[in-house]
């Protein structure tokens, strides 16, 4: 299996292969960069196809951890984790109780917290073996209400920018997975007024948006020929790509999931076509900014982690303008920033 010589693999510090026979864990820990302070990122558990695919996915992850840190202007580097399996399947408290072990094992160089298929629970377990974990129940608690938070107001922020107002009324957003914090940002949005058309792989998810927020429900394919204002991916990356751009009527791209380009020439071409995108990591930092206010000495604050979500709004805001000024790709620009911070520090 390749690693060394990935695209993704971009220096990585550390990537760590983790197995507990008894358990049936079969996980890949990765740290790219600790400039800022200890990697931190969740822990995803997912049935890949393949080694291979999981390589690839917690590579690139774990890259836009630093980036998304960065930028969010957290005293952290970027670090991710994967737990290969069916997640209807493979849980179990050894399983957790086996990947906090290894955890442990790192030192406090990768903290983990919640992801796709992984609970704030699961990470209470994890937590019976080590004290690297954060998203802690009783501390800043699920992190999802304020990913869905920082992605509204990035979306706001999007509108703002291409049409002068942040008026959502009356707009048509095509929302792609309908998971937690997608089901929160439904919320948002349909409360600003927007009219929904969603989709998602679980027929019990899309219901309870169609009944809560009169949501119009579309196949898993059509959400990309959609007539609307936004398309906001909220499940798995590598949506805007070669197929579907041609496809995208949206004038801005806008959702809460990782890695949203396929490429990165993708934000380039969209960038062409007059589509304004909010980069990935910059507009769904809120859970991770959330998790960081756990650690300050004086306890956890709400309020203070809820005004720095809020920031998101003027973050993208510096972005779009200075894509536009430079004439770049907004990922283009957002990378820049992180990267300058990377550089000079917080």
């Amino acid at each position: 299996m390749a690693v060394f010589n990935q695209v993704e693999f971009d220096n990585h510090e550390q990537v760590v292969f983790c197995s507990d026979e008894a358990s049936g864990l079969k996980a890949i820990i990765a740290v790219h960069n600790t400039k800022l302070g200890p990697a931190v990122g969740g822990c995803r558990l997912w049935n890949y196809a393949s080694d291979e695919d999981a390589v690839y996915d917690v590579l690139r992850l774990s890259k836009g951890m630093t980036y998304k840190n960065a930028v969010a202007r957290l005293p952290f580097g970027g670090g991710k984790s994967v737990i290969i399996g069916d997640a209807k399947t493979i849980k179990s408290e050894a399983l957790f109780r086996a990947f906090g072990k290894h955890l442990d094992r790192l030192g406090g160089s990768y903290y983990s917290a919640e992801d796709v298929n992984i609970t704030t629970g699961d990470v209470m377990v994890m937590h019976k073996e080590t004290n690297y974990v954060m998203g802690l129940e009783g501390k800043s608690g699920n992190p999802s209400p304020f990913t869905a938070l920082g992605t509204f107001l990035g979306i706001k922020a999007a509108y703002q920018h291409k049409y002068g107002h942040q008026d959502l009324a009356g707009i048509k957003v095509a929302v792609q997975g309908l998971g937690a914090v997608a089901y929160t940002l439904c919320k948002h949005l349909h409360e600003a007024g927007a009219e929904l058309f969603v989709t998602d792989i679980n027929e019990e998810s899309v219901q309870r948006v169609v009944n809560d927020f009169n949501a119009t429900a579309v196949g898993i394919d059509e959400i990309y020929d959609l007539d609307v204002d936004v398309y906001a991916p909220c499940a798995l990356g590598a949506t805007v790509n070669d197929d579907t751009i041609p496809r995208i009527k949206a004038t801005i791209i806008a959702g809460c999931a990782n890695n949203q380009l396929a490429e990165s020439r993708h934000g380039e071409i969209i960038r062409e076509k007059g589509i304004l995108y909010a980069p990935d990591y910059v507009i769904n930092a809120g859970g991770i900014i959330n998790v960081y206010y756990e650690t300050k000495p004086e306890g956890y604050d709400e309020a203070a982690a809820t005004k720095h979500v809020e920031g998101i709004y003027d973050t993208l805001t510096e972005i779009f303008k200075r894509s536009e000024d430079e004439k770049v790709s907004t990922h283009i620009i957002a990378d820049k920033l992180a990267q300058e911070i990377i550089e000079n520090g917080l």
